[in-house]
């Protein structure tokens, strides 16, 4: 079978035309699939309430946190000058705008599903910049049947208008198919346990105050009256804030006390539903209720952690740089390269593993270059040097390595590879002017390059070898004597 040749911007599972068979009927505007939301009005003001769980915020905001700490960086897209301006020009807009703050706000899209923001610009010279990002109530957004991001308003409840680019940007995240454009949010798993955690503190206070206080009890004749009932229920009452009553005589009145106990039964699904709300945010219990020291609860579980606070910072670098990052280098800088915004979110390296590292090479053999130094221990570095300054007027020293004799009156002196590279320079250095001079007599004597490159040829074989030979032997030489040089100075400890 002949195989279709495949159409350019062609979609056939799209939700648009109402073949979504998952969403059945569907209106201007595309309803969650989140069962939650879809049981329960669909109306996100039910996940603000999740929000407002001490628990849930305290350990969205470890997450949250812990990504807005992380330094951001501003790379260029290019190599090019027009690419290190569009670079220079973003980290200014960045700065200007609260990078920091502008994250915080937009990583709630990983709690509720997507998060929205509006671009307000402004002319900064010669180029438009970016006055202000508001980051705006999901609440007032919706989705069109063509994925489009619209804004709700009272004319326009139905069908909302549209939020387009570059004014509005957005993203969502969370959802497991790309036909769901409000994304599933950490509340979506967080309902439940929240829902349990409350029921359970509700029926918790209720034993506390049954079983922390003795219920009262008043006890009647069948002959007691409307009225008197009234009394005796007035009084069994009082007894929860007086501290002495007066009932009618011939009435009595008893305290029924607690016959158990067992408030650890609603402690147990409260830690229970805290440490369910701590590994749906952050992957783990240790940084939240876990106990430092125990197994898994230090490396392991910092780990995973780390793993979350990394895809949380890309995911909101890289929105920017598909979005209000690109659409600014293209207003700014036609044809430059889209500057990469991200978060550095490595741990920085142990110094002190790395020195000990470099103590272990250098015991090898091989020593470190001052512009290693400088990249990896940051600047302020020079060499340190322990050798004497030299007397000129001492007598030679008969102990001084080979070379030293040689040496200018306070200068150092020479080692035998250093005067063995100086032997061989003035060696290379008449035989190369004698052939520069014979190919400048050439190129005086004719007129074109054609008889230039003739004259080339006939010249090459008369041109000796011989001073090339005996400085290359030299060379090979210098190269043995270096070798034995620094071997002999490793085992005497120079």
């Amino acid at each position: 079978m002949t195989t279709p040749q495949p159409q350019p911007d062609r979609e056939i599972a799209t939700t648009a035309d109402g073949i979504d068979i998952t969403r059945g009927y569907t209106g201007p505007l595309l309803t969650p699939y989140d069962s939650v939301l879809r049981n329960r009005g669909g109306d996100l003001t039910l996940y603000e309430q999740v929000y407002s769980d001490p628990e849930v915020k305290s350990a969205f905001d470890q997450r949250q946190l812990a990504v807005v700490s992380c330094e951001w960086q501003v790379d260029a897209g290019g190599k090019r000058a027009i690419d290190k301006a569009a670079a220079d020009f973003m980290r200014e807009q960045l700065r200007a705008i609260g990078w920091d703050n502008l994250t915080a706000k937009m990583l709630f899209g990983v709690f509720y599903g997507y998060a929205v923001s509006e671009l307000i610009y402004e002319v900064q010279g010669n180029r438009l910049g970016i006055k202000q990002v508001k980051v705006r109530n999901r609440r007032r957004f919706r989705f069109g049947k063509e994925m489009d991001l619209r804004l709700l308003t009272y004319e326009h409840m139905l069908e909302g208008i549209p939020a387009e680019a570059p004014y509005f940007w957005n993203f969502s995240t969370g959802a497991d198919n790309d036909d769901e454009p409000y994304g599933l949010g950490l509340a979506h798993w967080l309902y439940w346990p929240v829902l349990f955690k409350r029921n359970g503190l509700k029926f918790w206070l209720i034993f506390l105050e049954k079983f922390g206080m003795p219920t009262a009890v008043g006890k009647y004749d069948a002959t007691a009256t409307d009225g008197e009932r009234t009394k005796l229920l007035q009084a069994v009452r009082a007894i929860q804030t007086d501290s002495g009553i007066i009932i009618p005589k011939g009435m009595e009145v008893e305290l029924l006390e607690a016959a158990r106990s067992g408030s650890a039964d609603y402690k147990a699904l409260q830690d229970a539903m805290n440490a369910t709300i701590a590994k749906v945010v952050l992957g783990q219990t240790a940084s939240t209720s876990g106990t430092p020291g125990k197994l898994g609860n230090d490396k392991l579980q910092g780990d995973v952690r780390a793993d979350i606070i990394k895809a949380d910072a890309d995911l909101v670098c890289e929105s920017w740089n598909l979005g209000p990052a690109r659409w600014l280098t293209e207003k700014n800088f036609p044809g430059a390269a889209t500057p990469r915004v991200f978060r550095v979110t490595d741990e920085p390296e142990d110094l002190t593993q790395r020195a000990d590292r470099d103590g272990k090479l250098k015991a090898l053999g091989y020593k470190p270059t001052l512009a290693y130094i400088t990249d990896t221990y940051g600047q302020g570095w020079e060499p340190v040097s322990n050798a004497p300054v030299p007397d000129p007027n001492a007598p030679p020293d008969p102990n001084a390595p080979p070379g030293a004799q040689f040496a200018a009156p306070g200068a150092q002196p020479q080692d035998p590879p250093a005067q063995m590279v100086d032997q061989l320079s003035d060696n290379v250095a008449p035989a190369a002017e004698a052939w520069l001079d014979q190919v400048r007599t050439l190129a005086g004597q004719v007129d074109s390059l054609d008889a230039l490159r003739d004259g080339l040829l006939e010249l090459l074989p008369d041109m000796t070898l011989d001073q090339y030979a005996a400085a290359m032997q030299e060379g090979l030489a210098a190269a043995t004597l270096a070798g034995r040089y620094e071997v002999l100075q490793e085992i005497n400890g120079g």
